[in-house]
């Protein structure tokens, strides 16, 4: 596939629209045009080990989940490891593209796999995601009533105001007289000069109601999960399934305040990576994320919460096998579709 196809194919299975405000998503290195992709290849982190494996085997789009070029880079030299992967993939044709936290929102996500690990369990996300838009467009509407004396005048300036849609009029009786109810659908921008214009006519203007368009949520589409297990379990045994799932020999546990092991749990918050702004005042028997900070894990515990924490990466890095499956059924198994050999948590218990 060419890379512009391959990746707008890929926005499409995760828009980076959903990802944070503070997240740097989408295509970070391009090599010139035209570049076909043949193998992509996955990772959760693309480290210099990771890249050296991507060099060997010859691929043309390296697809990291956490995106190498966060900081904005001042230059591109061979003096860091960062700078050097740039270098790196520019040299050998590679591409980058990271999702991240768009990975993390979307229904066939992150958080969605890492659910899996706690068993049969319905969720819902914490923090919901909105549309790129309100249905009508624009951020506010606008609606007013006219008599036929200034309907004709008003509405013919309204239409030469840019960034107006769904302008409609309906028959309207105030007061006792038959006017004309006008609404319309507007952007920042074009509120001001609507609003300008019909302060012109106090009649208007003291008829003029102005709502703010709220985006629609989309359905189970956000940041962490809230997990209702279908059946309590105790800790000690839902500690043993996330180890398990995410095939770790170790996880680290903290068990709340008032509850022992042998508690059970029923509601279960979850986010994958850095959980605590995520999961921070959800009210659940357990959180479950890779870090903590430690006055957050203090916090949780005592308000009767356990924290099971797995490390950073070790709560994402399981989704490559399954989002390899689905983005071969995506892209219509058209390129060949890898997962990293070298990539692993930088941390181990010694």
């Amino acid at each position: 596939m060419n890379l512009r196809e391959l990746v707008s194919a890929l926005n499409d299975f995760a828009s980076p629209s959903l990802a944070e405000s503070w997240d740097n998503v989408g295509l970070l290195v391009e090599p010139s045009p035209p570049h076909t992709v043949n193998t992509l290849f996955l990772t959760n982190d693309l480290t210099e080990e990771v890249m050296e494996e991507a060099v060997q085997k010859k691929v043309d789009l390296v697809l990291s989940y956490h995106p190498p070029i966060f900081t904005p880079l001042k230059r591109v030299t061979w003096k860091t490891w960062k700078e050097r992967l740039v270098v790196r993939a520019l040299e050998n044709r590679i591409g980058i593209y990271s999702p991240h936290t768009a990975y993390d929102a979307i229904p066939h996500g992150v958080n969605n796999w890492l659910t899996k690990g706690l068993g049969a369990c319905t969720s819902v996300p914490l923090h919901p995601s909105t549309a790129a838009s309100s249905p009508a467009g624009g951020t506010h509407r606008v609606e007013f009533c006219a008599d036929a004396e200034h309907l004709g005048a008003v509405l013919s300036k309204i239409k030469d105001i840019p960034e107006i849609s769904c302008l409609t009029t309906l028959p309207a009786r105030v007061e006792g007289e038959e006017q004309t109810r006008v609404s319309l659908s507007c952007s920042q921008k074009a509120l001001l000069e609507v609003v300008a214009l019909l302060s012109q006519n106090s009649l208007l203007y003291h008829k003029t109601e102005i709502l703010l368009l709220q985006k629609p949520l989309l359905p189970r589409t956000g940041m962490g999960r809230l997990c209702t297990l279908s059946e309590p379990v105790s800790l000690s045994d839902v500690v043993e399934r996330i180890k398990g799932h995410l095939q770790l020999p170790h996880v680290r546990v903290a068990v709340g305040a008032g509850r022992t092991l042998e508690s059970p749990v029923k509601k279960a918050a979850l986010c994958a990576g850095s959980g605590s702004s995520v999961l921070k005042g959800t009210e659940a028997d357990l959180y479950l994320t890779g870090e903590m900070s430690h006055h957050d894990v203090l916090d949780a515990v005592a308000n009767g919460i356990s924290v099971i924490l797995c490390e950073h990466s070790n709560t994402e890095r399981g989704f490559l096998s399954e989002l390899r499956d689905a983005l071969a059924i995506h892209l219509q198994n058209k390129i060949n579709i890898i997962v990293a050999e070298k990539d692993r948590d930088p941390l181990q218990v010694a």
